[in-house]
């Protein structure tokens, strides 16, 4: 059953103290569930009191694993349905694997994994278990992403298109697991793999691609699609945030442009983990097939050659 008396579905949490954390806690109250359990090994999760204040909190994987068999055992009725999954990259695999060998489904932040090859892996824990793994490929769901999918369908010509996503990020950044490569992907992983899913998702198969710099605040290059020519740069320089974002306040700029269209982007972020989370309920989420293509491109421009 896995809902509680009043009709509500169980979930549990991985990663609480992290950045994303809240987004997903956010989803899970706007869509009327409840955050049972939740789990960090740091304990500055202050957040939970905002949005499940009774929701049992554990510091160690190991004692959140026992307790969540504990709940699977005693009854269907408290077993919880999914673990959302909030921690760092190279975690994510693990923490899938965790979440179904509890016969629960995972909702797990991108990307779903570092190395594609471990897709494969996670498809056939999801056969033996009959669980599901889901993905949040949150632009997917976008009002303007969704707009411009619509508009450039049934076009069969080639489009010129420019991306650029420039997020700043201090010090801090750099001496965290974000900041580590091996932990994380690095940039065009950690910030990049969900725009190449926007881009894949809008214009087709990955025909090509380039790297003309890399650093590990910096990148850029281009791609051919199967309907578009895209040039692309990731970065978390400040020097690269536009002087109008920073005349208003911002610190990230997001800007998409299709052929002589601009496409404004920068808003409506602020709901689209609740409206993953309702396409997930009510069986319509992103799963392991729909990572595959940009984790596998992804894996491509960080291990290629930098031209130029």
């Amino acid at each position: 059953m896995t809902h509680d008396s009043n009709g509500a579905v169980r979930f549990a949490l991985l990663g609480a103290a992290g950045y994303v954390a809240p987004r997903h806690m956010k989803a899970i109250k706007d869509t009327g569930n409840q955050l049972v359990v939740a789990c960090d090994p740091h304990d500055g999760v202050g957040v939970l009191d905002r949005y499940f204040p009774d929701c049992k909190f554990f510091t160690e994987v190991e004692r959140f694993d026992r307790h969540l068999e504990k709940l699977r055992r005693k009854s269907a009725a408290d077993a919880v349905r999914y673990v959302s999954v909030c921690s760092p990259n190279y975690l994510h695999d693990a923490h899938c694997r965790l979440a179904l060998r509890l016969r629960a489904d995972a909702v797990c932040e991108k990307p779903l994994v570092i190395s594609p090859w471990n897709l494969d892996q996670l498809a056939q824990i999801e056969e033996e278990y009959q669980r599901r793994i889901y993905n949040i490929l949150q632009l997917r769901l976008h009002p303007e992403v969704k707009r411009l999918r619509a508009a450039t369908a049934a076009v069969e010509t080639i489009t010129d298109v420019d991306l650029a996503y420039v997020t700043y990020r201090g010090p801090w950044y750099h001496r965290s697991w974000k900041g580590d490569e091996r932990r994380s992907g690095g940039l065009v992983m950690n910030i990049g793999v969900h725009f190449f899913d926007m881009l894949i998702w809008l214009f087709g198969p990955v025909e090509a691609y380039d790297v003309t710099e890399r650093s590990p605040d910096r990148v850029e290059g281009t791609l051919r699609l199967k309907r578009a020519r895209v040039k692309w740069l990731l970065s978390t320089r400040m020097d690269d945030v536009p002087a109008e974002a920073l005349a208003d306040g911002r610190r990230v700029h997001r800007s998409l442009i299709v052929g002589d269209d601009r496409f404004d982007f920068s808003k409506g972020f602020e709901d689209l983990h609740t409206r993953v989370y309702e396409e997930i309920i009510a069986g319509r989420g992103f799963g392991i097939e729909d990572a595959r293509a940009p984790i596998e491109l992804v894996h491509r421009l960080r291990t290629c050659d930098v031209s130029g």
